[in-house]
């Protein structure tokens, strides 16, 4: 088994499974790549993500349908059987949290920390290593930057590392000041 702790649940454990896989068949990066096309298929498709969650859609369906889409990706065979494998398995709902847990351990592989940043827009690139500079400095350590685009948060940035968030949005210093004119904080 991998040293990761942090990958718990059935998620976690077909994560760590298809991490060993991975790294004795020295694909570690190549499955990185696969699993990074397949969460942006899930995250751009309304008809990928029924798939992965709908009880009423069959084994063998779910199967043919994923299949079809890992030939299209050009996917590895470590990864087509592990997906494989949650099909077979009914467990394709847990896929978003396979690649979520399975990128987290490479990372802590390779010794990086990732940190989730989101924004109501796109951040310009030198934002993004200013962001990351600074979370290196606190962290101590290489920092990978996930970014996420959530036009809720209004403006400023949301920054969670590990257990710990840093929410700087104006969404919630606009909460923040509605409860002090309230008279609750």
């Amino acid at each position: 088994m991998s040293q990761n702790t942090a990958a718990t649940g059935l998620q976690g454990r077909y994560a760590t499974a298809l991490f060993d896989l991975a790294k004795s068949a020295k694909q570690l990066d190549a499955v990185k790549s696969d699993l990074e096309l397949l969460d942006q298929a899930i995250a751009t498709s309304d008809e990928l993500r029924n798939v992965l969650r709908s009880p009423v859609i069959s084994r063998d369906m779910q199967a043919k349908a994923m299949a079809a889409l890992l030939d299209k990706l050009g996917v590895s065979e470590v990864t087509k059987k592990t997906v494989g494998l949650l099909c077979q398995k009914r467990r394709l709902f847990v896929l978003p949290g396979v690649i979520n847990s399975y990128l987290s351990m490479l990372s802590a592989h390779n010794g990086e920390v990732t940190a989730q940043v989101t924004s109501a827009a796109e951040l310009k690139k030198e934002q993004i290593e200013a962001v990351t500079g600074a979370l290196k400095e606190v962290v101590g350590a290489t920092v990978k930057v996930d970014l996420k685009i959530d036009p809720a948060v209004l403006g400023g940035l949301i920054v969670k590392v590990g257990s710990r968030v840093f929410d700087a949005s104006l969404r919630t210093k606009l909460q923040k000041l509605e409860l002090a004119m309230k008279g609750v904080a």
